[in-house]
């Protein structure tokens, strides 16, 4: 079949991947000028699988009352005269309930171990380099009650098939030095050894090329304006290129994969996708005193922030803002990051003064299960989307099975696919 894949962002990329490996003729479409350019571009730079607990469970609530009102906040909700984001608010609090929340971080968990093993085959079968380690992640413990609630998790998680476990001071310094100006002040941390980290913006830059070497063509600067419908089925996709000109782009089957704008292009199609943008911030800092540097990927659970050594540079990322589709960068919130690195770090780790800022619009499910699958009105349009905060971890995986159920083999996991 000729497909057609909306978005060049890890998703987006590791479908047409896929897809030409299945022997599909595969055109993506994206209107930045190159892949991984906006949400794929510079997030926290984690393969957290262990990291697969929904947003939405019981007690979230409580939790996100505790914080309206403050800029410097984990999670900052404005809001605003928009519908959509009200529905989402809504369905949140239906996700919160304990059934929903185990129900989800099953399939989560499922689909999350399913792509960090496409990652170890990608990496087998390719010439890969994107700053990739294999030194698990370190999840901070502020206080007994997050160290209770760990050990809760971790159990759940286990039962999953996810190795992670509580650890104590000593433990967490034995696997991070780094740390050892904050570790008398924690409770302990948890720890995932099987978990990764690395650079998104190179991995899914040298995976389109691959792909590109493999017959999947490229369209660049070329914006999606709406998709054709027909009788049941999706007729054309309408696009404008770099130098304005209308064209309708026809496949066989169109594969959604646009982030958190996959909603406004479905409703040009009479389609309600549960999605909303959480934009997330990031700093990239060059580090100075290298010996300092954190080696091992980390996550405060506290302030919700990670950190990842990028080659020579910290990545530090984290935050949650329900506030529309503005990239706008809160000066509060950046220097939120920067602030924690320095408060868990050494001074002269990083040239602090250096950072490089950047937003990006995380598509989310109010249950943080991702949509997968094939859209019931319409039998050739498919998505893979919604993947929030875990769009590296879940990315690669989620685009091999939905290669596999495009070319009719089934879904190869335990999932709720849609359309399935």
């Amino acid at each position: 079949m000729k497909i057609a894949v909306l978005g060049a962002g890890v998703v987006g990329v590791s479908s047409a991947w896929f897809l030409a490996q299945q022997g599909h003729e595969v055109e993506v479409i994206e209107r930045a000028c190159g892949p991984a350019r906006e949400t794929s571009f510079a997030n926290g730079g984690q393969i957290s699988v262990s990291q697969s607990e929904p947003w939405a469970r019981p007690g979230a609530v409580l939790q996100i009352l505790r914080w309206l009102g403050r800029d410097d906040a984990p999670l900052l909700f404005r809001p605003r005269l928009d519908t959509r984001q009200w529905r989402w608010l809504a369905n949140f609090l239906l996700e919160c309930r304990a059934g929903r929340y185990r129900d989800n971080l099953r399939q989560m968990v499922a689909l999350g171990l399913y792509s960090r093993a496409t990652f170890a085959m990608l990496r087998a079968e390719l010439d890969l380099s994107y700053h990739h380690q294999a030194r698990g992640i370190l999840t901070l413990l502020s206080d007994a009650r997050q160290r209770d609630q760990a050990e809760a998790d971790c159990a759940l998680l286990r039962a999953h098939g996810v190795d992670k476990r509580v650890i104590s001071r000593a433990q967490l310094l034995a696997l991070e030095p780094a740390l050892a100006p904050v570790a008398p002040s924690l409770a302990g941390a948890t720890w995932c050894p099987d978990d990764e980290s690395g650079d998104v913006h190179l991995f899914t830059s040298q995976l389109a090329q691959h792909a590109e070497r493999h017959g999947v063509t490229f369209r660049f600067q070329t914006r999606v304006n709406a998709l054709e419908c027909g009788s049941g089925r999706i007729d054309g996709v309408s696009v404008t290129s770099a130098d304005g000109d209308y064209q309708l782009v026809r496949a066989d089957a169109y594969v959604l994969a646009l982030g958190s704008f996959s909603a406004q292009i479905a409703a040009s199609a009479g389609i309600r996708l549960p999605l909303y943008p959480t934009k997330g911030y990031s700093a990239t800092v060059p580090l100075c005193n290298v010996a300092a540097a954190p080696q091992v990927s980390i996550t405060d659970e506290e302030h919700k922030i990670v950190f990842s050594r990028l080659g020579d540079h910290l990545r530090i990322a984290g935050t949650a803002e329900l506030a529309g589709y503005s990239h706008a960068l809160n000066p509060v919130r950046c220097q939120l990051l920067l602030r924690r690195a320095r408060a868990l770090f050494a001074e002269d780790c990083c040239a602090w003064d250096q950072a490089r800022f950047w937003s990006g619009m995380r598509p989310a499910t109010p249950g943080n299960v991702p949509l997968i699958g094939r859209s019931r009105p319409y039998s050739n349009l498919f998505f893979n989307t919604g993947h929030g905060t875990l769009g590296f971890t879940e990315g690669p995986g989620s685009g091999r099975a939905l290669a596999e159920i495009i070319s009719g083999k089934g879904a190869p996991i335990d999932f709720a696919f849609v359309g399935l």
